[in-house]
């Protein structure tokens, strides 16, 4: 071998792995992929027992199989030819030897895909009827403002520099949660029953720069619209631009065309309230100045002693009239009443006694047989009873 011959190649060393051990690495391998977005079209899908969804994704010459886990499956649009992005992570399925796509979300890819996946979102929602709901106003004074909104810090500072123009030191609660791709309707959704529950939050603003049509989806999801129905604050959607329209929109109870508006329309100007308060301050001096002034003049008016003397008769005739009712009222009233009645009582229970028929010169007669009621009762010899109003006394019959 000279100086200038190539030196021989080497020989690629060969590993004896298990199949166990092989389908291992190749998880592993995958694993440090990550996570990807790939586009393609969907091709036979099919939902399996438990809520699963599998489908082929297909480009111009590579396929790949998908599958939605039934905790994703309502929400992941699965159309067969539609062309779509799926987001999710690589597994290498040992029990199968096969490579799958684990979709965490799936999304329409196009306008006119996205606007049919919004379209029979909102059928949906109208059917259960929260697009025609009734809407909550907002609160004149709130105690503080919820807004859920990205880490973008050009949508903060546009609202906090509203904030201090209209109201500074005005209280602002801050939940920063992705607001595009996987997740972000989850996230968005959680914020808001988050804030839902502070006791300070009078109502809550959604707020996020613009963005395509995919970007703003999240916000068109149906979860996301049912939370913003749930909360008992009211919510004000500020998403993207004037022209942009996802579906919160429709279901929050005001839309406003950016963040800033959404601030301008929640947080009161501070200049505008304290000019108010200053009106109904003057307003209501006004008023007691000019009851002051006719309470003045009547009493002017009035002659004291001429008012002493109608006071004092009326007076009198008060004391009198409780005087008497007092009279009626007494113990000692009450009780000669009580023995009128009585006494009359007895009376009539005098003039129904037999002892006054028997003074006016009755008599009762008794047999052996009782009270004699005829004289067929009795008959000659028969031995006689006669009651009369001083005693009694015994008779015989000597004609019967």
């Amino acid at each position: 071998m000279t100086l200038f011959d190539p030196e021989p190649a080497p020989v690629p060393t060969v590993r004896k792995l298990s199949l166990v051990r092989l389908s291992a690495e190749m998880a592993r391998s995958l694993a440090g992929i990550g996570k990807v977005a790939v586009e393609g079209e969907v091709h036979r899908p099919s939902a399996r027992p438990g809520g699963r969804v599998w489908f082929t994704l297909k480009d111009r010459a590579a396929q790949i199989t998908v599958t939605v886990p039934a905790s994703r499956a309502r929400r992941a649009r699965t159309v067969a030819g539609e062309r779509v992005q799926v987001t999710g992570t690589l597994e290498w399925v040992s029990g199968w030897g096969s490579l799958q796509l684990v979709a965490e979300e799936v999304v329409p890819v196009g306008e006119g895909a996205v606007a049919a996946m919004i379209a029979e979102a909102r059928s949906r929602l109208a059917a259960e009827g929260l697009l025609d709901r009734p809407r909550r106003p907002m609160p004149l004074l709130p105690r503080a403002i919820g807004v859920v909104c990205g880490s973008d810090a050009a949508v903060r500072h546009d609202i906090e520099s509203v904030v201090a123009v209209r109201f500074p030191g005005f209280p602002l609660v801050f939940r920063e949660v992705t607001v595009s791709g996987p997740g972000a309707a989850d996230a968005v959704a959680r914020a808001i029953e988050d804030l839902d529950e502070c006791d300070e939050v009078d109502a809550i603003i959604l707020a996020r720069g613009g963005g395509d049509a995919a970007q703003l989806l999240p916000f068109s999801d149906e979860d996301l619209c049912r939370a913003i129905c749930r909360s008992s604050r009211p919510v004000v959607s500020a998403i993207g631009h004037e022209r942009d329209r996802p579906l919160c929109d429709e279901v929050a109870d005001l839309r406003c065309g950016t963040p800033s508006l959404a601030a301008a329309a929640v947080v009161p100007d501070l200049a505008a309230l304290t000019a108010r308060l200053d009106d109904a301050t003057e307003r209501a001096g006004r008023v007691l100045d000019r009851t002051l002034e006719r309470s003045a003049a009547r009493l002017a008016r009035v002659d004291r002693d001429r008012a002493v003397v109608l006071g004092a008769g009326r007076a009198g005739d008060r004391l009198a009239r409780a005087h008497s009712r007092m009279e009626l009222a007494s113990p000692e009233r009450l009780l000669a009443t009580k023995a009128a009645v009585l006494a009359g009582h007895r009376r009539h229970l005098d003039a129904l006694s037999p002892q006054r028929v028997f003074e006016r010169g009755y008599a009762v007669v008794r047999s052996e047989r009782g009270v004699v009621r005829s004289a067929s009762d009795v008959g000659a010899r028969d031995r006689l009873e006669v009651q009369v109003a001083a005693g009694r006394f015994a008779v015989e019959v000597t004609d019967g």
